[in-house]
């Protein structure tokens, strides 16, 4: 799996390697190949989350992430080539905040949200309960494969 980050906007090197035990995790719980899967990161200030989140989703406000995904159904993942399952777009400053708000570290709050972004772009979601309690128990199940759980 190949995780692309503009090259001014690297997270730490153990960022970077939790990051990418998180989304294979993620995947191969889905069962899609990671030596095909791609996944574009970037990392935006609040100005630029509340730009994306009004354009794209009608939403005027700061949000801590964004995912864009690539496929509606995971079932149009084509079977060969390469998979641009889509992009992550995490507010530095927002992680920053929500990690002081819960008592967390930084790390920690950012794993969590990629990991939250990894899966919308594998057609998660929280928009009623039944989705919101699946997606949940999925987030816990890659946080504690990764030995940070609550």
């Amino acid at each position: 799996m190949k995780l692309y980050f503009e090259e001014e906007q690297q997270v730490s090197p153990e960022i970077l390697t939790v990051m990418e035990k998180a989304a294979a995790r993620c995947l191969e719980l889905e069962q899609i190949d990671q030596s095909r899967s791609e996944i574009s990161v970037t990392f935006v200030d609040e100005d630029e989350i509340r730009r994306l989140n009004r354009d794209y989703r009608n939403t005027d406000k700061v949000t801590d992430v964004l995912s864009f995904p690539q496929f509606d159904d995971l079932n149009e993942i084509p079977g060969f080539g390469e998979i641009c399952l889509g992009d992550v777009v995490i507010c530095r400053k927002r992680a920053e905040e929500q990690a002081e708000a819960f008592g967390h570290s930084f790390e920690r709050e950012m794993i969590y949200l990629f990991t939250h972004s990894i899966l919308h772009l594998l057609g998660y979601d929280h928009m009623d309960s039944e989705e919101k309690a699946e997606m949940r128990q999925r987030e816990e199940e890659v946080m504690e494969y990764l030995g940070i759980g609550r």
